[in-house]
């Protein structure tokens, strides 16, 4: 299991991570903020809300591994 999408992209089993899209925006808000004047020290720390599920069905299929359905279900992205 891995913390980045790109290593299940090249052929690790699966990822679970904040999902990168959605921090980016986050970060961009604090930049703005920032530049408009707010002290950073002045600005909440956030967690993120929003996370991704990455399973290479290929990788699982090749090391013999049997995903249930519901983890199936609840994955952003199943590569095949």
């Amino acid at each position: 299991m891995y913390t980045n999408r790109e290593s299940v992209d090249a052929g690790g089993l699966m990822s679970y991570n904040a999902d990168p899209a959605e921090s980016y925006r986050r970060v961009a808000t604090y930049v703005d903020k920032i530049l408009k004047g707010a002290k950073p020290a002045d600005l909440p720390v956030e967690q993120p809300t929003k996370f991704e599920l990455v399973i290479n069905l290929k990788t699982a299929k090749q090391i013999g591994v049997t995903i249930p359905q519901k983890v199936l279900a609840r994955a952003n992205k199943l590569i095949k």
